[in-house]
Order: C-alpha cells, then sequence, then structure tokens
C-alpha cells in the first residue's frame, strides 16, 4: 500500500475575507478544521499543514491529531511557495511514496473523494491523480508520486497545481467524482458553504 501525507496548504493572507477565513465557523468547526477532519477520516495519519501569518491564532483554535505544522513566513509570495514547503518537509520522510494536495480553504472536501483518488492511484501508474468534480471541473485534492515532486517544488506565484495539470495532462489520471469544491474567499462564499451544509447560520450547528 501506498505511504500517503496530507499537504494542506492554510497559509492565505485572505485579504478577500477580512479576518482569518481559517477560522471563520462552519456548522460548529473553524473553516480548516473540515479539510483536516476529511483527511483522518479517510486514513491519512501524517499530515503536513502550511500555516501563514495567523499561525498563532489558528494554532490554539484548531483540533490537532499530530498534524505537522510549518509556516510560511512569506506567504504573500503566493501558494507555490507553501507547496516547496510542504513538500520539502514531506520529504523528510524517506517513506512517503505521494502526497496528496488539500486547500485549507476548501472545508466541502469529502473523505470518499480522497477514498476514490487514493484507491486510483493504487491502480493506475500515472504520477498524478486527481479528481474532477461533475459539477465544477475542480482538481482537489491532488495526490503527486513523489518522481513527480520536483515538477511541483518547481512552481511560482500563486498558481498552485492548476497549470501544471494542464501543462502536463500525460502525467495526470482523473478521477470522476460527484458535485462541486468551492473556495471560500469572501464571506458570501462561507454562507453559500454554510447553506451547502444544511442551511445552518455560520456559527450556529445543526443537531443531527
Amino acid at each position: 500500500t501506498m505511504r500517503v501525507t496530507g499537504l494542506v496548504l492554510a497559509a492565505g493572507a485572505a485579504t478577500r475575507f477580512g479576518s482569518p477565513k481559517q477560522l471563520a465557523p462552519l456548522d460548529g468547526r473553524p473553516l480548516l478544521q473540515h479539510p483536516l477532519d476529511a483527511l483522518a477520516a479517510a486514513g491519512i495519519v501524517d499530515v503536513v499543514v502550511v500555516l501563514g501569518a495567523e499561525a498563532a491564532a489558528i494554532e490554539a483554535a484548531i483540533s490537532w491529531r499530530g498534524e505537522r505544522r510549518l509556516v510560511n513566513e512569506r506567504p504573500q509570495d503566493g501558494l507555490a511557495r507553501s507547496l516547496r514547503i510542504g513538500l520539502d518537509a514531506a520529504a523528510d520522510d524517506p517513506t512517503a511514496d505521494a502526497v496528496l494536495v488539500v486547500l485549507g480553504d476548501q472545508p466541502g472536501l469529502r473523505q470518499e473523494v480522497i477514498e476514490a483518488v487514493l484507491a486510483a492511484a493504487e491502480r493506475v501508474e500515472r504520477p498524478i491523480v486527481r479528481p474532477r468534480y461533475e459539477r465544477d471541473g475542480a482538481p482537489n485534492p491532488v495526490l503527486v508520486r513523489r518522481a513527480a515532486w520536483p515538477f511541483a517544488a518547481g512552481l511560482e506565484g500563486d498558481q498552485g497545481l492548476g497549470p501544471m495539470l494542464a501543462a502536463h495532462p500525460v502525467l495526470v489520471h482523473e478521477v470522476g467524482v460527484a458535485g462541486s469544491i468551492p473556495d471560500v474567499d469572501t464571506p458570501a462564499d462561507l454562507a453559500a458553504a454554510a447553506a451547502a451544509a444544511g442551511g445552518a447560520p455560520a456559527g450556529w450547528r445543526a443537531g443531527r
């Protein structure tokens, strides 16, 4: 079985949100808690989280399980820098076969999507495995095998893995999954995510 390290990119400065969006309440949990809980539910134990300027506040608010927390001191340099920091940390474990790159502002990440990507990666040899959501075509989370880490480490700016996937389709295996996975960049996005989660207003937990 492949050994997969979860790599959660959560260093964003939340300029459009107005406050540390990683801590905005959604269904009774901070936003960042949702992807962390999905990784745990899918059985990914080794997780690296790259935080930014709000690291201290996030550190105090999240229910950690043993995730390795790192700080990107220059989050303004964009997503690629956080990705490199996380890959360096993952590479510290010589037994890690792949990273699963997760965006910390996507609370809609579902356990079954992670499991579908992991299952496909066990079957196919391609260096990169990503979902394709039927509603928005989004590619997250992206599994990157160790052989492709140098590709990812060479990225610049705020692009993330998207351009690499588009430029090298021969490296990529896609797994079709239902639904969509919106980013939360603004308070309106958060309200939409709350509605999608069951209509509860932010901060109020429905009894279910």
